[in-house]
């Protein structure tokens, strides 16, 4: 099993550099860091729940939900990796409700036309099946085709959702549009690949990041892009910048949204993980276990994390199996971010038999 970040190369090759400058807290003292053992039981707390809320989500309907299904199994593609035991069988059943939703869409792809969700929805697909090593198939080259020609005379990809955070952000699609290109496109793509990502890497690097979604996704799309170091070191820095005195970020500087100005575990797992498998930042750096410390500490004796939500419903509500109700889907989100965070925080244990 590879890390769920790392495709056929990507970001495991791209060279970079850690963010200069004089460190923005002191080191941890003794009192401060969390024990190996806590975080690890935070894992243990979590897991049970994200796959959980993934298979409310199968259950009950027939789409693809980047929410309930797409960073929790990125999540546990990371716990498994790292040698904790997770169901396969339960694993295959996803993957293959992930690969029937693209299939029932291939003519629609074919034909540049997507389905609903557009390339954010494609982009979390392709993202989580190549987690999972879902080898390439018709369907997902039919995607590739989908997201070339999605936007080709733009500069990068437009979000088609104004749902925050997760699909309020130019950043994010284009980082998934890029992702979904880098991980199953095949060598009659790679031309069309290479130009898009050229055409693209300009507007990454000039567009500066209005809020934590677009400073996490820009660096991960940087990332794709294979930006200059000093590029990536700068995108770094602008989320070092926004860590906040208790450790972790909140989606928001300023704003629409009080509980959005405060730290939450959606901003801090997101930029924890950013910042990681960029490798921006280590795992053992102040930074670093500073904002596993916040995520440790807030997270509720259920194994949950709450975050409020801030998007408009437009689906008839139904429950997943998470907690906290009508704000349960980006409290998921936030919790696999949280997760995969603190699993990328822990030294790798021996697989589970």
């Amino acid at each position: 099993m590879v890390e769920p970040t790392v495709h056929r190369g990507m970001w495991g090759s791209v060279l970079v550099a850690l963010a200069a400058g004089s460190r923005l807290f002191a080191p941890l003292s003794a009192a401060e860091a969390v024990p190996e053992a806590a975080v690890r039981a935070a894992v243990e707390r979590s897991l049970p729940l994200l796959v959980r809320a993934a298979v409310g989500h199968r259950e009950q309907r027939t789409c693809f939900a980047c929410h309930s299904q797409g960073v929790p199994l990125l999540a546990l593609a990371a716990a498994q990796q790292r040698g904790w035991k997770v169901d396969d069988a339960e694993i295959a059943r996803q993957t293959s409700h992930i690969t029937a939703f693209l299939d029932q869409n291939r003519e629609k792809y074919l034909q540049g036309r997507g389905q609903g969700g557009q390339a954010d929805t494609a982009g979390y697909a392709l993202w989580t099946l190549a987690a999972w090593q879902v080898p390439p198939s018709p369907t997902t080259t039919a995607v590739v085709e989908y997201l070339l020609q999605r936007h080709q005379d733009r500069d990068h990809w437009p979000n088609s959702s104004q749902r925050p955070p997760s699909e309020a952000s130019p950043f994010t699609t284009t980082f998934l549009a890029l992702y979904g290109l880098n991980a199953y496109g095949t060598p009659e793509h790679q031309m069309r690949i290479a130009a898009r990502k050229e055409q693209v890497r300009p507007w990454l690097i000039r567009t500066s990041p209005k809020d934590q979604e677009d400073r996490v996704f820009r660096l991960l799309a940087l990332a794709e892009v294979g930006a200059p170091p000093s590029e990536l070191a700068q995108a770094a820095q602008a989320l070092r910048e926004a860590q906040r005195s208790d450790g972790g970020w909140a989606q928001l500087d300023r704003g629409e949204s009080a509980d959005a100005t405060h730290s939450d575990a959606y901003a801090t797992g997101s930029a924890l993980v950013a910042l990681h498998v960029t490798g921006q930042v280590p795992s053992d750096e102040p930074l670093y276990q500073r904002g596993v410390a916040y995520l440790v500490h807030t997270q509720k004796p259920d194994g949950s994390w709450h975050v409020v939500s801030r998007s408009k419903p437009f689906q008839t509500y139904f429950e997943t199996g998470y907690p906290h109700g009508k704000d349960q889907f980006i409290s998921c989100a936030a919790g696999a971010w949280a997760t995969w965070a603190l699993v990328l925080g822990l030294p790798p244990q021996p697989a589970a038999p």
